[in-house]
């Protein structure tokens, strides 16, 4: 990855300091700044981008929960000093990202959902009943791209080696139930923020009939969906997706002249 991470206080993140406005990244359950790389790549110098490593597996056992994500963005967000941002989340980040916009509503300027949980996810499921077989783990791991070459080694051995780690094991089923109960049907209505919702056609993980019900719910969504495309649009088809998100960008800051 072309920016390092750093380290201040307890948070982890990296951040390109660029000279436009801010825009953070919330990567999912299993996700790694390396998903965001190509996001990184191509607006870190036009805005300052930032992604936090989400504690998902450091978290004190009685605060794993969407809640307790939404806590250290709160945190976060009040340590490094930000006003207005535009915030994106794959998978559960999208999750946090809108219930982060739901708290904070006065901090967003825009929010954009690339296969975001919070209304209907197949995930890998509350157990783990396979969880020594490291090629049981690489075909869910690549069975959530079009092209399960997307999946790399790297990306597989974090994976195994997080859910071979009994703490961590336990962290990731209690925040995937957490998810499953924090549905967001009742609640995407009272978001005015325009929202961008970028979907894979053959996401397995939140089907694209997900980003259609996102759309439906909430009242200022575009849609656009990315044909042989899974379930993280920005790293499998990043061309695209960063067209669609620069394009959604720009007439943004046009609308506030």
């Amino acid at each position: 990855m072309e920016y390092p991470i750093t380290t201040e206080g307890k948070y982890q993140f990296v951040e390109t300091v660029g000279q436009g406005e801010t825009l953070i990244l919330l990567h999912g359950l299993f996700g790694t700044l390396d998903n965001f790389q190509y996001l990184l790549k191509d607006f870190g110098k036009t805005y300052n981008v930032i992604a936090p490593i989400m504690p998902v597996f450091e978290l004190p056992l009685r605060h794993v929960s969407v809640d307790g994500l939404v806590d250290f963005m709160v945190g976060f967000v009040a340590f490094k000093k930000l006003q207005k941002f535009h915030i994106l989340g794959n998978s559960l980040g999208g999750h946090i990202a809108i219930l982060y916009a739901l708290k904070e509503p006065s901090h967003v300027l825009s929010i954009i959902l690339t296969g975001s949980s919070g209304l209907y996810e197949k995930a890998m499921g509350t157990t783990f009943p396979r969880r020594e077989d490291k090629e049981y783990i690489r075909k869910k791991i690549q069975s959530t791209f079009y092209d399960p070459a997307s999946a790399s080694d790297a990306m597989i051995d974090e994976v195994f080696a997080a859910v071979n780690d009994r703490g961590k094991l336990i962290r990731a089923i209690s925040m995937a139930k957490s998810a499953l109960r924090h549905n967001l049907a009742d609640k995407l209505g009272q978001i005015n923020t325009p929202a961008l919702l970028i979907w894979g056609n053959q996401d397995t993980i939140t089907p694209p009939f997900v980003g259609e019900k996102f759309k439906e719910l909430l009242p200022n969504a575009t849609l656009f969906f990315i044909d042989k495309c899974g379930h993280a649009p920005m790293l499998e088809r990043p061309e695209e997706f960063n067209n669609y998100l620069t394009d959604f960008l720009n007439k943004l800051a046009l609308s506030r002249g």
